[in-house]
This record gives C-alpha cells, structure tokens and sequence, in this order.
C-alpha cells in the first residue's frame, strides 16, 4: 500500500497518495571495446609507454621541422663540442650536430622495427592459419620450417642475410622478418587450434562456408590477440636488433644517422665524451621501455581471464 500524506490545504484532512521515488539510474554499461579501452587505460605504465609511442611518431614523422641542423652537415672547426647552448647535445667526431642525428635516428628506427614487424606477422599469420586450421600435412610443413628458422639465433641468421645482400635498410628489415615470423606462426597456431573447436565454428561448417571463409571471418579474428600482443612487444626488440646490427658494422651505412651507428661511433671515447654513446642509449632504451608497456597493457587488457 503506498504511504498516505496530507494535503496542505487548510481544513482539507483528505489523504493524497505520496509521489513515487524517481528509480535509481542504472550503470551505462561499456561495450567490448570500451571494456578493453578502460582497462588498457587504468594501468597507469601503459598509458606511459603509449605517450612514449606517440611522441616517438611524431619525432619521426615531423622531426626534419625542428632539428636546428643537417644531420650529415660537418662541421670540422667544432668537433667533440660539449653540449652548449648552440649544440644542445653536442657535436660528434665530425662537428655534426647530435640532436640532429638522434631525431634522424628515430626515423630510422621506427620506419625499420615496424616494417620488420609488419612483415613478420604478414608471413606468419599466413602460414600459422594454414597450420592451425588444415592440420595434417600441411601442419607438420609448416612447422618444420618454423622450427629451422627458430634454430637459428636472430642476431646470426640476420648477420648472414645482410653479409649476402650487402648493408641497407632493405636488407635489414627482409632479415629481421625472416627470422621473425617463426614465433609468430605458433603462437597464431596454437590459438586457432583452440578456436576452430568452438560451436560457431562448426555451424558455419554445417551451413556449407569454405574454409577460407571460415578462417577469415571466424576464427582469424578471434586468435589474433597473442600475435598483437607479441607484435607489440617485439617492435622493441627489433629495434635493438638494428640498433645491435649497425653496432657490429652490419646494418645500416655507417653515414646513415641511426642509433646503433653512433653507439659504435661514441665507444672510443668512453670516460672521455659520455655524452656520444650516452644519448642513444638512452632512445634506445626509452622506446624499447616504451613498447614494452603498451605491450605488457595490451596482454592485461585483451586477456578475458582478467576481465
């Protein structure tokens, strides 16, 4: 029975009915995306990581508008100049500017990890669906070949391509997805193999869809989040790669501006001008720190146990 007030009119004791409570306004409730997208965001190191990564596009996209200097420019009258209010960074050997070449640097390192790894998944995303859904023969194929290509170390297989190529860029990215891919085609493998056993699977057998159609509407989207996440991660690791590579005098030309370039540059002076090998360290060291989050983000927020 609803609770009885009186009305406030003079003289006028007849009861009126009380009005109803407004209802409670119920939770906006976040869609798949939204859910991932709120997790992603309430771990805090990777929306660092993700400011890192978009700083570092920006760096490479725009960075020609606002290095003060050519990065190739000599300048042999201000050698192993310290860094002044004229050269921020300093000067290297040669007199050429040092934050010049590390914004430079960044191109390079961006433009290669990401083609390494766009090509790596390309390729091991192809052959992980062939291997994870046709089974059989076409497994045991493919995971042989991945098993060579894991057997050898990234650093050595990369060292051989290049050393039969010759130094480049091309060279560099073709070797690092070459020797890439393998880890990607077993994880892909792994996750379909789990997939293709669930119902709707099945139903789109039963109403007669091709495998390629299966594969590509169906379970290909539902097993691509340990590839993301791996892709991720590795980008990081493939510009150490590069960064290693031109170290050892196989990467990239030496008159190229890249990290791992001055890195081999700086090392005869060690103790004596740390600035030179100082500051591409550390870009190497905050985009690897920078991928890693997002990735390590990535993998809580995609992860449906956690949810």
């Amino acid at each position: 029975m609803s609770e009885l007030v009186k009305s406030p009119a003079i003289g006028d004791e007849s009861p009126v009915p009380a009005a109803p409570a407004a209802p409670e306004a119920t939770p906006k409730q976040l869609t798949q995306w939204g859910e991932i997208r709120h997790r992603f965001v309430q771990n805090k190191l990777a929306v660092v990581g993700l400011v890192i990564i978009i700083l570092l596009f920006i760096t490479a996209i725009f960075g020609n508008m606002f290095t003060p200097y050519d990065p190739g420019a000599q300048d042999l009258e201000n050698t192993l100049a310290s860094p002044n209010g004229t050269h921020w960074l300093g000067t290297d050997a040669l007199g050429r500017d040092m934050f010049s070449r590390l914004i430079a640097g960044t191109r390079v390192a961006m433009f290669v990890g990401l083609a390494s790894i766009f090509f790596a998944v390309l390729i091991g995303v192809a052959l992980g669906a062939i291997a994870g859904y046709f089974a059989g023969f076409a497994d045991t194929l493919v995971m042989r070949i991945a098993d060579v290509f894991l057997a050898f170390p990234l650093m050595i297989g990369a060292v051989v391509i290049i050393l039969v190529t010759g130094r480049g860029i091309t060279p560099v990215i073709i070797s690092l997805a070459v020797f890439s891919w393998a880890t990607v085609s077993r994880l892909l493998r792994s996750s379909i193999l789990s997939v293709r056993e669930m119902d709707y699977v099945h139903a789109a057998k039963a109403l007669g869809a091709s495998g390629g159609r299966i594969v590509r509407t169906h379970i290909l989207p539902n097993s691509l989040t340990p590839v993301l996440v791996y892709a991720t991660f590795n980008v990081g690791t493939t510009i150490i790669g590069v960064a290693a590579l031109s170290f050892l005098g196989a990467g990239v030309p030496v008159d190229v501006p890249e990290w791992g370039n001055m890195l081999a540059a700086g090392q005869a002076f060690i103790g004596v001008h740390d600035y030179l090998w100082l500051y591409p360290s550390l870009f190497v060291v905050v985009t690897v720190l920078g991928f890693a989050f997002v990735g390590d983000g990535l993998r809580d927020a995609l992860d449906p146990k956690l949810r």
